[in-house]
Parts: C-alpha cells; sequence; structure tokens
C-alpha cells in the first residue's frame, strides 16, 4: 500500500543531469525513486531560498532525501526545512571545513567571480571540476551526465559551493565518501562511511554498492 512506501528522492552533482542515478535500483515493493533535477536559479538567489524552492518538489512526507557532491550540499539545506526519514549525503562535505584549499583560495580571492564563464564552452574544464577528472576517452559518457550548462547556473553553482557557511556536521545525516576522491579528499574522517577505492563518480561505477547497502541504511536506526 501506499503508506508501505518510503519515497526516495536523488538529487545529482553540480551539472550533472539525474540520469546519474540510471543504476540505482531499490526494491519496488518498499521504495519509489524520484529523481530531482537542478532548476536555473533567480538573480541573486541565495543557497538557503534556492533549497526553500527545491523544496517544493518533494511531495510526500518522512521521505528520504540523497544528494551527491554539491547535490549533497544542498539535500542538507533542504533537510533544514523537511521532517525527512533519513539525510543521505554522498561524495560530498559535510561543512565548509572540509572544502580543498584551493576552494576556499577562491572565496577569499573573489575569483570565483570570473572563473565559470569559460565552463559552458569547455566541458573538459566542467568535467574536472564536477567529476574530478578530465574526459580523456570518457567524452560521450560526459556529455550525458553534464547537461546543465547553463551560464547562470553554473556561476551561481561556484559561489554556493566555496561560499556555502554550513559549520558542522547534520545530526543524523548519514555521510558516504570514496577514499579516492579527488574533488573533496578531505571529508572521510569523522562520522562517515568510507567506501575503498571510491571516486567522486562511486554513484556510477561503484552502483552496485549502494543498491546493496542502501535500504539497510534507509531502515538503520543510525
Amino acid at each position: 500500500m501506499e503508506n508501505e512506501i518510503t519515497h526516495v528522492y536523488l538529487m545529482p552533482g553540480m551539472a550533472a543531469n539525474p540520469s546519474i542515478f540510471e543504476y540505482i535500483h531499490l526494491p519496488e515493493d518498499r521504495y519509489k525513486i524520484h529523481w530531482l533535477e537542478w532548476q536555473i536559479p533567480k538573480k541573486n538567489e541565495s543557497f538557503r531560498a534556492y533549497a526553500k524552492r527545491m523544496c517544493l518538489c518533494i511531495e510526500f512526507e518522512q521521505v528520504v532525501l540523497l544528494g551527491v557532491s554539491f547535490g549533497g550540499m544542498l539535500v542538507q539545506e533542504m533537510s533544514k526545512y523537511l521532517t525527512v526519514k533519513k539525510l543521505i549525503v554522498v561524495s560530498s562535505v559535510k561543512s565548509y571545513h572540509e572544502l580543498p584549499k584551493r576552494l576556499k583560495l577562491l572565496k577569499y580571492t573573489k575569483a570565483y567571480k570570473i572563473l565559470p564563464t569559460q565552463w559552458v564552452a569547455n566541458i573538459d574544464l566542467l568535467a574536472k571540476y564536477a567529476f574530478g577528472e578530465t574526459i580523456k576517452k570518457r567524452v560521450d559518457l560526459y556529455k550525458k551526465y553534464l547537461s546543465v550548462t547553463d551560464k547562470t547556473y553554473l556561476d551561481w553553482a561556484i559561489e554556493q559551493i566555496v561560499c556555502w557557511e554550513q559549520d558542522k556536521p547534520i545530526p543524523g545525516a548519514i555521510y558516504i565518501h570514496g577514499d579516492k576522491d579527488l574533488v573533496f579528499p578531505n571529508s572521510c574522517e569523522g562520522n562517515c562511511i568510507v567506501i575503498k577505492g571510491g571516486t567522486h563518480i562511486m554513484i556510477l561505477n561503484k552502483y552496485k554498492w549502494f543498491n546493496e547497502n542502501l535500504p539497510k541504511l534507509i531502515e538503520s536506526s543510525i
């Protein structure tokens, strides 16, 4: 019956479309998966205001929110305005303290205001920042998953990442991180499930682990 179904909302990472979750499958008699998509931010829209607007996409109560990378930062913000059954953050950071030095430098120099302008025409640079590696032989893969190339969105996204104000992890959240993540290399410490060999795109190449373990994590008392 409907009231026995747990609704699971999945939020992709920066510039990515929700097809990155195409290999994520949960038992259909217990869970229903919903893909969330990035919306173009309004002029001067704060991260908090954007998160509140994204909450309008959540149609049920006691949902599971799972976000990847920048999407993991977003679902943490969204959880502040919703009653969630479980908050799961993948390949992301728990607070601004875990941002790598290069991103902290962007904040203090305000260089982020000029960086993103070249991203729309440079899919390789976008892949480097979004996935942690250059295209190399995976050009078709990246073109498939990195489809949000609107300049307004990209400028806004990098500013929200480098200027994120969260000081502490969300209580009760489940953080999952790969020990080979080059985008956020400082996020495996503390209360975190560490996936050996997991990279920043492990939601794609470690999907079997997620399919096996997500139900147990969702129903856990953590």
